[in-house]
């Protein structure tokens, strides 16, 4: 049986690597969305000249959550299979798309809902450094989601990811910027959801990429984090000792 599946790409002022990364991701899907979340560079433009892809524009920046939430709604709207989601600044390699996708659909027939790329998973041969403010944050949040609800994740942050559209359809995205996977996460925990992890190479193409604002201070990013958690385990009524198998 075939599955519908879009690959979505939530971009922002993103010229640099558009030209380079759409072409490629095109090559490995079946469609390709792309959500531009209030350019202000030529990402508009560059978007309107390419063909066989679609463009929903916030007219407004709102955030990385913001992108990824309209591509979960365009998704379900438009009656897809499954959903990867993929960022538009050379981290990942689009020929992985099909190999991810397919992971939602294992060979013994078992269900996974979200299959979540990680770069900490195994190691690839030219594999990057990540930087070391970025890379301490990810362990530390990564190891309080598993100790609270009993996971293994390796990597809470990668945006390379794959989704059921079922799973889609019972998040209640409400966190638009870089902390919206937290909420993520602890919607799936609250739903009973099947997560595997995905091993994808770790490449920083830009090490200095801004998080925008005072989130570029690790520790006011990882505050912000901690919040988010505690907010939205507090609004799905768990806490830490909640498992999956709730």
């Amino acid at each position: 049986m075939s599955h519908r599946i879009l690959t979505a790409l939530p971009v922002y002022n993103e010229e640099k690597y558009l030209l380079d990364v759409l072409p490629v991701v095109k090559k490995h899907s079946q469609d390709v969305l792309v959500v531009d979340d209030g350019s202000s560079d030529r990402t508009p433009h560059l978007l309107a000249e390419m063909e066989g892809i679609t463009v929903i524009r916030h007219e407004k920046n709102q955030g990385y959550g913001a992108g990824l939430r309209s591509a979960f709604q365009y998704t379900i709207e438009q009656g897809y299979d499954a959903l990867v989601t993929i960022d538009c600044d050379g981290q990942h390699q689009p020929k992985q798309i099909p190999e991810i996708a397919q992971a939602l659909w294992p060979a013994d027939g078992s269900v996974v809902d979200i299959v979540s790329g990680s770069r900490y998973l195994k190691s690839f041969e030219g594999d990057s450094l990540p930087p070391e403010a970025r890379r301490k944050v990810n362990v530390e949040i990564t190891a309080q989601i598993n100790r609270c609800f009993g996971l293994s994740l390796t990597d809470t942050f990668c945006g390379f990811k794959a989704y059921r559209t079922e799973a889609l359809a019972k998040f209640d995205i409400t966190e638009l910027g870089y902390a919206m996977p937290l909420q993520l996460w602890i919607q799936a925990v609250s739903h009973g959801m099947t997560i595997v992890e995905f091993p994808v190479p770790l490449i920083y193409l830009d090490e200095n990429r801004s998080f925008g604002g005072s989130l570029d201070d690790s520790g006011t990013r990882l505050a912000y984090y901690r919040e988010v958690l505690k907010r939205e385990m507090a609004q799905q009524q768990i806490g830490c000792g909640d498992s999956l198998s709730r």
